[in-house]
């Protein structure tokens, strides 16, 4: 035992250290820079010309249309020909709370239980993981760090992928609550008898039954001011009663949409929907109630056999262009990098490419309530954006040149590019 326990932990050690030694995060901003000559991608749909962004301190100070910069001591970044992008967001991502699949001990995103409201996906956010850099380099700046498992996961926070530790990433801290909504699951022929289908039903009811209960009892707790005895669970729904702190629900069905909707309403909240794989059934009752749906990666299969094909593809097109919030999402945090390439997909399935664009960028920051510092290009808000040589959205020409995180320049280096310079090196003095 003790062999293969020194054994296992050479192994993770040596799978640390392949990776590329730790960048430092870029420093304070320390004077003002006016970027020149761009095509300024706002993020909420509006897009400027020979534009110049200005921004110092971490702020934009002013998005200007006809190319002038209004002060005389500035840094000057010539811009003319490429593209300036808000920071693309990942939401609904394990990214810091996971470093290598096959090794436990890294993984630190569902904690035993049901009901896990205390849980505060902030505090074991891994500011040293190899994985954003990776992201960084195709223009992902941000990400909500969420924590997974049971009915009630916990909270969720909005972090920069530049940062010495957790307290320095944190944009928003606590931004969601999330939960999954309990579904029966669904069997074709012979796989279950009516029997065992009913009682999967019955359990499902029970589910809902327990869940209805946890936040009756939670916002009773909430309204009865000071508490003689702490519960931290029913401590951690507050800031959800309140409005302080978003609802993420997790549902897929039409039927679970709409009765996951309802479940919020009846405690006065609002919902964000994720997952949402039927969504695009139930869009008058989700105009109705001006509900946020965070929907999956488009490169994937339908959810069922009579499915259109491509439904997958055209999902956020056709919620988007009916007047919905719609953000986009992939699972897990492996695959974070293509964000940007599943939203360049959706513009070919029926989505105007600067709403397309605002699916990860403003529509995202709306969801997480963040939408005043971030998001979006304006004045105001965090200089949080990136430069890009060509179309951002295609894996083509996405080339980002220059990124900032809250004005600060950041390093773009990564394992991926420093293992690709390794082996061209390797084979190019081979050569000679």
């Amino acid at each position: 035992m003790k062999t293969y326990l020194l054994t296992l932990a050479l192994s993770t050690a040596g799978l640390v250290s392949f990776a590329q030694a730790n960048i430092s995060p870029a420093k304070k901003q320390s004077k003002t820079i006016a970027v020149t000559g761009a095509t300024i991608h706002v993020g909420n749909g509006l897009v400027i010309e020979n534009g110049t962004l200005l921004f110092g301190n971490g702020k934009i100070i002013s998005v200007i249309a006809d190319g002038q910069v209004p002060q005389d001591d500035v840094m000057r970044i010539n811009a003319s020909g490429k593209h300036i992008y808000p920071g693309f967001i990942a939401v609904t991502t394990n990214l810091g709370l996971t470093e290598i699949e096959a090794v436990k001990a890294t993984l630190d995103f569902s904690e035993i239980g049901d009901y896990n409201s205390h849980i505060r996906s902030i505090v074991a956010y891994n500011a040293d993981s190899k994985v954003p850099a990776t992201l960084r380099s195709n223009g992902i700046l941000l990400a909500q760090t969420t924590p997974q498992g049971g009915i009630i996961s916990g909270s969720s926070s909005l972090v920069q992928l530049d940062a010495w530790n957790w307290e320095d990433a944190a944009i928003k801290i606590d931004d969601a609550m999330h939960m999954s909504w309990p579904t029966t699951p669904r069997f074709r022929g012979f796989a279950r008898s009516q029997t065992s289908a009913e009682t999967l039903a019955e359990r499902t009811q029970a589910t809902i039954n327990q869940l209805t209960s946890f936040f009756a009892e939670a916002k009773a707790y909430a309204e009865m001011g000071k508490p003689e005895v702490i519960n931290t669970r029913f401590e951690a729904m507050k800031p959800v009663f309140t409005g302080k702190e978003k609802l993420f629900i997790a549902a897929d069905k039409q039927k679970d949409i709409v009765a996951a909707v309802n479940f919020a309403k009846k405690f006065s909240i609002t919902p964000v929907i994720t997952g949402a794989d039927e969504a695009y059934l139930t869009i008058p009752f989700l105009k109705e109630n001006n509900i946020t749906v965070v929907v999956k990666q488009p490169h994937a299969l339908p959810d069922n056999n009579d499915d259109d094909v491509n439904m997958p593809y055209k999902n956020a097109a056709v919620l988007a262009n009916a007047g919905l919030n719609v953000v986009l999402s992939i699972d897990g945090y492996w695959q974070q990098r293509n964000l940007p390439f599943m939203a360049g997909t959706v513009t070919a399935w029926g989505l105007d490419k600067e709403k397309a664009l605002s699916t990860i960028t403003l529509n995202a920051a709306k969801a997480m309530g963040a939408d005043q510092t971030t998001g979006s290009i304006e004045a105001g808000k965090d200089a949080t954006f990136f430069i890009s040589a060509g179309d951002a959205l295609d894996m083509k020409t996405n080339k980002v040149e220059q990124a900032f995180i809250q004005g600060r320049a950041i390093n773009l280096d990564n394992l991926h590019k420093q293992l690709d310079k390794k082996f061209s090196d390797k084979y190019a003095a081979e050569k000679k």
